[in-house]
């Protein structure tokens, strides 16, 4: 496992500055590949020297990295927007749709060991619901796809500090943190969950060596996490 090499897409959201920091402190990997839309300012004190910025246009992602070097990585994805950041529909579908799909296509004929990447709890490409509705699509895409070892991640409400309010977010983390001790058993896959959960949870997937695809809700997602 040691001196593997981590591609992560998507590294300037809740989840994805959360699973750099946590990459780079992880002896298993030496070297991080954050690929960026501009530089970030993260404070990695003990891991910088193991993180490159790549600063790419996702439309022309396949141009930007060679296929040798996704062999043998474990690839990350936590891109999203929303509809009100994307400006419209279309927009929000080329980066929740078809920017992982075009990461997801390289990642195969590099001959990556594992792509994992953040969904949601309600992906369903027949959902009602346009976000679902997209996060299905971008599921049924990707179990098309040659990949040697998929971890669909589905988290629920997603916890942890945005930098951003938003007001929905916000009552809805409060009042399902209230809840949460009440939603056991098949309910647990409701609850809330942190994005250091997720962070650690994509990455524990990714080094399980399982094969073939693996859908994890927020109930498995903290498990695996130990949470």
């Amino acid at each position: 496992m040691k001196g593997r090499t981590a591609i992560v897409a998507g590294g300037s959201g809740l989840v994805g500055k959360e699973l750099i920091k946590q990459l780079v402190n992880d002896p298993d990997y030496d070297k991080i590949i954050a690929l960026v839309r501009k530089k970030m300012d993260l404070d990695l004190p003990n891991g910088q020297g193991k993180l490159e910025q790549r600063v790419i246009d996702f439309a022309k992602l396949s141009e930007s990295l060679k296929s040798s070097e996704f062999a043998h990585a474990h690839v990350y994805c936590t891109l999203g927007t929303t509809i009100k950041k994307a400006g419209s529909k279309p927009q929000f579908r080329r980066v929740d749709r078809d920017y992982p799909l075009l990461l997801a296509e390289v990642a195969s004929k590099g001959q990556a060991d594992a792509f994992a990447i953040v969904t949601a709890m309600g992906a369903d490409r027949s959902s009602s619901f346009f976000y679902n509705q997209v996060k299905g699509e971008v599921e049924d895409k990707l179990r098309g796809m040659r990949l040697r070892s998929l971890h669909l991640l589905r988290p629920s409400l997603i916890l942890g500090n945005r930098g951003e309010f938003r007001l929905g977010e916000k009552l809805g983390g409060i009042v399902s943190r209230a809840i949460a001790p009440l939603m056991t058993g098949r309910l647990r896959k409701y609850r809330p969950i942190h994005a250091h959960t997720i962070a650690t949870g994509l990455i524990r997937a990714a080094k399980s060596g399982k094969t073939g695809v693996q859908v994890l809700s927020s109930d498995r997602i903290a498990s695996i996490a130990g949470r």
